[in-house]
């Protein structure tokens, strides 16, 4: 009988050092021994913005690319193989891929917390390969079974969308009729914005350095933008409140950074009101300065935000199901998997929102 895999290719974009990288027609990945496991046939695959730095840099912190390493993690395929013991999914599938497995005994996993779990093991964070890729193996859970009317390429952007669900809801809890700051109008900071439109909120501003970008968020979910100026971050504070009509209120209920920019960190400090929330969900420089005065006399509660946790994947599913968050509009181009290369170089030059590459088995671009 023959398998679904068959004359598929299982061609891989590996990052061999900066700027490096490579195609290699990779063994396909065996379900054999892994009764809990499916084989995913990956159809798209969209870049994060750490994927760009691995390409650019060949290490986040700590994480450091040592050996050759597949990148991508935002991505979404076909079910070609299923183990004995599934039962939820079924050849044919379209699944969204959550790419991170915890170990699921630690103190953190069985908290409820398995981003925070220590053995983490993260699709494209080294050693970990990840998904741009022909086929995948995951474990059945932490594959997401897609509803008929939304398409394989909203489905490769559930993971950001999980990512912006986990900071607005779980670290935010952001609630009906609050008033929203958002800086940075990247993908995390644009789908932040619809997530707390689709969580009520009643005002909510995105905060950017490229005009472009604002004029984005405010047709995709802002009721307000606001172009950060080269001034002091209490000048820029005080205009974003004036602008947005926040200044009887004090501040903002809620400001999340999205941009990790120092900059925009310290205003944020200024937006947020006496007894609000601000959330840290971009990562940047591992230190700065920010104004702890401001935090403490305000009595600001203050979270970071890290992935995403039980839950999140299937509400970002549920927000795109019902047209709450339109990812779609978020997709600039789609482009071949010969173009791997060419696309990360349009994300780092920021030519595109959101760039999607099409698994080397998809025949649709």
């Amino acid at each position: 009988m023959a398998s679904p895999t068959d004359g598929k290719s299982n061609s891989s974009f590996i990052l061999n050092k900066p700027h490096d990288v490579t195609y290699q027609d990779r063994p396909v990945p065996s379900i054999e021994q892994s009764p809990h496991e499916v084989l995913v046939a990956v159809n798209y695959t969209g870049i994060c913005g750490s994927d760009v730095h691995y390409w650019e840099h060949g290490a986040i912190g700590d994480f450091i690319v040592k050996d050759p390493m597949v990148l991508g993690h935002e991505s979404a395929g076909t079910v070609v193989g299923v183990g004995s013991a599934v039962d939820d999914l079924k050849l044919g599938d379209r699944v969204a891929l959550e790419p991170g497995y915890p170990c699921r005994r630690c103190t953190r996993c069985l908290e409820g917390h398995y981003n925070l779990c220590p053995l983490m093991q993260f699709a494209a964070t080294p050693p970990y390969d990840g998904t741009l890729t022909g086929f995948w193996k995951a474990p059945s859970d932490f594959c997401y079974k897609l509803p008929d009317h939304v398409s394989l390429q909203e489905g490769a952007l559930i993971e950001p969308l999980a990512v912006a669900v986990h900071i607005v809801g779980k670290q935010a809890r952001v609630k009906p009729g609050q008033t929203v700051v958002v800086m940075g109008a990247g993908p995390v900071g644009l789908l932040c914005c619809a997530v707390a439109k689709a969580y009520g909120a009643s005002k909510i501003v995105s905060v950017d350095i490229v005009e472009s970008k604002l004029r984005f968020a405010r047709e995709f979910a802002a009721t307000h933008t606001y172009i950060s100026q080269r001034v002091s971050p209490q000048e820029n504070a005080a205009n974003i409140l004036k602008e947005a009509g926040l200044e009887s209120a004090g501040g903002a209920d809620v400001v999340i950074d999205a941009s990790g920019a120092e900059p925009s960190i310290q205003a944020s400090l200024h937006v947020v009101r006496v007894g609000g929330t601000y959330v840290q969900g971009g990562m940047g420089k591992p230190d700065i300065t920010f104004p702890i005065v401001a935090l403490c006399v305000k009595e600001v509660t203050v979270r970071g935000s890290f992935r995403y946790g039980s839950g999140d994947y299937r509400l970002a599913i549920e927000l795109v199901s019902s047209g709450k968050v339109a990812v779609k509009k978020l997709i600039s181009e789609t482009v071949p998997f010969t173009s791997a290369e060419a696309a990360f170089q349009k994300v780092k030059t920021g030519e595109v929102i959101k760039i999607l590459i099409a698994g080397p088995n998809e025949k649709d671009v």
